[in-house]
């Protein structure tokens, strides 16, 4: 489990960038995979969720996830969800002590919130686009909603697929830039040819920045890099392999 130290010292939080480790899946899922919408062994990928519930100190029905479909919308945690009734959301906030939100990810960008004056906190999953599409501005917004000030928030991306990983074709590139032409600052060139690298870490961290939170940062780790380490979509894609673990982010007030 990664920390961020921006997280780690706030008082009455709990937070981890949790890896593929210390869990009992096996094979493409080794091991801490926590994706219920794999083919692992359902049973395992529960054990593997107690684990993180565990080590967030709640109680397993008391980690509660999304249905994660890439989009700008957002759910506010009130209580414990079943997993077989998690509703479609990219993100998370809650004010309530003794509950766990997390984000499942395998390559896009895990970005955990808290304003741990005013008690609220926050998790959002988000890819290019749904950061474009606005999740990481309804997430701060949801989380004024419960209390929390904007000036008071710090926000952590965590493992992330970084550029030398992330190569797209032309018609990304091309559909990213008839979205605006500033976002020309994203890509690098490739070594193949037409092909560019897209720099998804900035895209997210500038999209933050731009919400005027009190402290942005990123843990610096990507997710393609290290496969002791990682769950990667793009890898997993790029080894022809039939599927792909998820890994965890969570936050919870204690």
């Amino acid at each position: 489990m990664i920390q961020a130290p921006e997280l780690a010292t706030m008082p009455g939080l709990r937070h981890g960038f949790f890896t593929r480790e210390n869990g009992v899946s096996s094979g493409l899922y080794k091991s801490l995979n926590v994706g219920l919408g794999s083919k692992d062994d359902r049973k395992n990928v529960l054990i593997n969720r107690q684990r993180v519930a565990q080590a967030m100190g709640v109680a397993p029905d008391h980690l509660v996830t999304s249905y994660q479909v890439h989009s700008p919308d957002v759910m506010v945690v009130t209580g414990p969800v079943p997993d077989d009734e998690r509703q479609e959301a990219d993100a998370l906030v809650t004010n309530r002590p003794g509950i766990a939100i997390g984000i499942l990810t395998a390559d896009c960008g895990p970005i955990l919130f808290a304003d741990s004056k005013a008690g609220v906190i926050g998790a959002a999953h988000a890819g290019w686009r749904g950061a474009y599409a606005g999740v990481l501005k309804n997430t701060i917004s949801a989380m004024e909603g419960l209390g929390a000030r904007r000036e008071s928030i710090t926000a952590v991306l965590g493992p992330t697929i970084n550029q030398p990983a992330y190569e797209v074709g032309p018609e990304f590139k091309d559909q990213f830039l008839a979205m605006s032409a500033d976002f020309e600052r994203y890509f690098t060139p490739s070594v193949r040819e037409a092909h560019a690298q897209f720099d998804l870490p900035a895209f997210i961290l500038d999209q933050l920045a731009a919400e005027e939170v009190a402290s942005v940062s990123f843990v610096n780790r990507c997710t393609y890099a290290e496969p002791e380490m990682f769950f990667s979509y793009r890898r997993a894609t790029h080894h022809k392999e039939p599927d792909y673990g998820r890994q965890i982010s969570a936050i919870a007030l204690i």
